[in-house]
């Protein structure tokens, strides 16, 4: 398999901070931000705080929405309609227009067919009255589950950079609410157990329905049918931390038949305790190379974490999944800390955190320790991603990069009287692999079904160039995730089982929920490496949340 180099392009202006930014559909991106004094405005002329990114024009369109969608979390859920959850509450700032609290809020999008974002269900949704969370939660996690519907984890009731008892919000809470838990939460003692660093808790489901969730240095494996927590997992090795505001980031690996058997990465974040103080705590503390992986088979927790090492100290960096399975991780910075200016020397910058992360570094799932992780053809980028990045696989196959304002205002070349660091940045970027950059030959899906049933096989037409075909090939089904805050909750690749016969690939769908939650996917093709463009997919029934149980049972060892 050849090794993609990598090159960068800057196209276009976001109009407003895409912290939050969920890939939609071939042409469309959905960003959420907070209500700034943005350059991108609705009708009446006031700033928008959300809106719609054009991928064919590279222009972006403003939504009106009601609720402040800062800070929150989301997913699709089974019917192919987006969900974000959570937000912020409306403080007295100018330029926040005429947002309503929306730490409870629950903003419905789509699905949206029409190509130009204009067409029925093109718009956000919202009835704070009477469609809402049981609770407030500012960084929360969200992930789609087996049946269709939203788990909702954990975040706090008002904004801080640590978490705290009074304050935090350590339970859980479904969307839409299971029959007999209406109006309820669960709690949860592994929450309580992770304060104060338990914000935007990493959360994955695994092949056998159960969760993952990762929070400050610690893992739970949490039963939701049950509402049991099932294992304690060990303790990040050396004191690292990887929860708000230490912030370094996690991802489950990809999954392959038949036994679907789950890894998980948890990389850079900080060994500081969590007991020191924000006069403390410096922009200039340096983060941690340290990246370790686990299995999740009862013989990969009792082996522990395998430790590897980045190149370089990584805080507020996010992970971008391909459809090879290798990840890019791109964006945050090597020393600091995630949040807006609140630790000892803050001042001197206006931020949190300093000397920005600007070459990305590619990690290989595949390969043995020791080989996974390199930045051999990585550029570097002349714009420092920080505290508010994103980044986002698209249809076409490269990876849209945006945002970045660690200011709680908008810091421009007309408003920056202190000359502070990292001003607001609404420059897109787009990272392409270099058979894009080239146009060189890649697989082709030219037909493909828009639906399909779990454990139920499928045709699709393609085209395999003579020159990737002696390689592997691999079908990739995967749900890019919400992205915020340096966190892609509910990202996931499952490799699909697959034959080709000519120019007929024919692909079998996951086996059940656990394995790929019903809802929208995408899937591409890849022969060698290079991998095709992507073509969206529904997965399941279609029916809106909670579905029964769709597909077959399989034997697996992931626990």
């Amino acid at each position: 398999m050849a090794q993609n180099t990598w090159s960068i392009v800057q196209q276009g202006n976001s109009g407003i901070i895409p912290l939050e930014l969920i890939n939609l559909t071939p042409t469309l991106a959905l960003m959420y931000d907070r209500p700034y004094t943005n350059p991108l405005k609705l009708p009446n002329g006031e700033s928008a705080w959300a809106g719609l990114w054009h991928f064919d024009t590279n222009t972006a369109t403003p939504l009106e929405i009601q609720t402040n969608s800062f800070c929150a979390s989301g997913g699709f859920i089974s019917n192919g309609t987006h969900v974000a959850v959570g937000g912020q509450p409306v403080d007295d700032i100018p330029g926040w227009g005429n947002a309503t609290d929306g730490r409870m809020g629950v903003r419905l999008f789509g699905p949206c067919t029409s190509a130009d974002g204009t067409g029925p269900g093109c718009t956000v949704f919202e009835d704070p009255e009477t469609l809402h969370l049981v609770v407030t939660r500012w960084y929360p996690t969200a992930l789609r589950i087996a049946d269709g519907s939203l788990f909702i984890i954990g975040g706090s009731d008002i904004l801080t950079t640590f978490n705290a008892a009074d304050i935090a919000q350590n339970n859980y809470e479904f969307f839409p609410p299971r029959k007999g838990e209406e109006g309820t939460v669960r709690p949860s003692k592994f929450l309580e157990d992770t304060l104060p660093a338990n914000l935007f808790p990493r959360g994955m489901v695994l092949p056998s329905g159960n969760v993952l969730i990762i929070a400050n240095n610690q893992s739970v494996i949490y039963d939701i049918e049950t509402d049991t927590e099932l294992l304690r997992l060990p303790e990040l090795p050396n004191g690292v931390r990887i929860g708000v505001p230490f912030d370094g980031f996690a991802q489950l690996l990809p999954l392959s038949p038949p036994l679907y058997e789950p890894a998980v990465i948890a990389c850079g974040g900080s060994n500081k305790p969590d007991t020191i103080t924000l006069e403390e705590m410096s922009v200039n503390d340096v983060a941690t190379t340290q990246c370790q992986r686990i299995t999740l088979t009862a013989a990969g927790v009792a082996a522990g974490w395998e430790i590897d090492h980045l190149p370089d100290p990584r805080v507020m960096a996010e992970t971008v999944m391909l459809p090879s399975g290798d990840i890019y991780i791109v964006n945050g910075a090597h020393t600091g800390y995630s949040g807006y200016p609140s630790v000892g020397d803050s001042g001197a910058t206006g931020t949190n955190a300093a000397n920005p992360a600007t070459q990305g570094i590619m990690y290989k799932s595949t390969l043995p320790l020791g080989q996974r992780i390199t930045q051999v053809g990585i550029p570097t980028s002349p714009i420092p991603r920080m505290y508010h990045s994103a980044a986002t696989l698209t249809a076409k196959g490269n990876i849209m990069v945006a945002a970045s304002n660690p200011h709680p205002f908008v810091l421009d070349a007309d408003n920056n009287p202190n000359n502070l660091s990292f001003p607001s940045e609404y420059r897109v970027e787009y990272f392409n692999p270099d058979f894009i950059t080239n146009n060189s030959p890649r697989p082709v899906i030219s037909k493909s079904p828009s639906q399909l049933e779990f454990n139920a096989n499928g045709t699709l037409t393609v085209t395999i160039p003579a020159s990737l075909a002696a390689g592997e090939l691999q079908v990739s089904l995967m749900d890019m995730g919400f992205v915020t805050h340096g966190w892609h909750a509910g990202q996931r690749l499952v490799f699909l089982e697959h034959s080709l016969s000519g120019n007929t690939l024919t692909i079998t769908a996951p086996p059940n929920g656990n394995i790929y939650a019903p809802g929208p996917g995408w899937i591409y093709v890849v022969a060698d490496g290079v991998w095709s463009e992507g073509v969206q997919i529904m997965i399941g029934d279609g029916g809106a949340p909670p579905r029964p149980a769709q597909g077959v049972p399989v034997t697996i060892t992931s626990l």
